[in-house]
């Protein structure tokens, strides 16, 4: 489970043990939470999570949606950059 990215207290991963299950997503993972969001949406698809952190993590989603869908497509992992 590599680490995408990191900010606010919030980590990115994409498990990928032979493409997990469909839909294309990642999880964001805080001390007490732990979420997928999808990458075509940045929608939580299922869980619970802070309201702000939601909306940070779909923001993240939105700006990465091509570099996240390539990842999930190719299972080749790259860091991206925080949210500023």
């Amino acid at each position: 489970m590599p680490t995408i990215s990191h900010f606010y207290g919030i980590i990115i991963v994409m498990y990928l043990r032979n493409k997990e299950h469909n839909p294309p997503h990642i999880h964001a993972i805080t001390q007490d939470f732990d979420a997928p969001f999808l990458i075509a949406t940045g929608e939580i698809m299922e869980g619970v999570f802070p309201p702000k952190a939601c909306s940070m993590v779909k923001e993240f989603v939105l700006k990465y949606r091509d570099e996240l869908t390539q990842m999930w497509e190719t299972e080749q992992y790259i860091k991206l950059p925080p949210l500023d």
